[in-house]
């Protein structure tokens, strides 16, 4: 191979259309672009969304934020909260009962707030790595 051979692949480089050239080239005369208007003219493109001066719809429409659907379901509980519970196996059903969290929740974290100082057993609640090492320490374990 020597550099004056190089060429690009066969159809890699399509041919420029060339349009004012007569109507028989099918982009004579108005050359595709119709007939008068914004568009028709050189330099006649505009924004996106634009509508002529007319408010645009992205501007016409109210700002919602978002709110998470999963939120209503779920719930987080301070290790203060479990520690004053006289029950020693907690699940979900336990937090319920003890109307920590809402009877509809679905999904319960224990978070590291407060001190637990007696031994306590979770089952099927998430518990962040803070809370963890202390119901570890206080003799007590984390069940997934």
């Amino acid at each position: 191979m020597y550099l004056n051979t190089i060429q690009s692949a066969e159809g890699a480089r399509k041919k420029r259309t060339r349009v004012g050239r007569g109507i028989g080239c099918t982009l004579g005369k108005t050359c595709g672009r119709g007939h008068k208007g914004q568009k028709a003219r050189s330099g006649g493109f505009h924004k996106v969304g634009f509508e002529g001066g007319q408010m645009p719809l992205q501007r016409r429409l109210p700002k919602v934020g978002f709110k998470s659907l999963k939120a209503k379901f779920t719930a987080e509980v301070r290790l203060s909260e479990i520690n004053n519970l006289s029950v020693s196996e907690i699940d979900i059903k336990t937090l319920i009962d003890a109307n920590i969290v809402p009877i509809f929740t679905k999904a319960v974290k224990i978070i590291q707030s407060g001190l637990i100082n007696r031994a306590v057993v979770v089952k099927g609640i998430k518990v962040t790595s803070g809370a963890k090492i202390s119901i570890e320490a206080a003799g007590g374990k984390v069940e997934a």
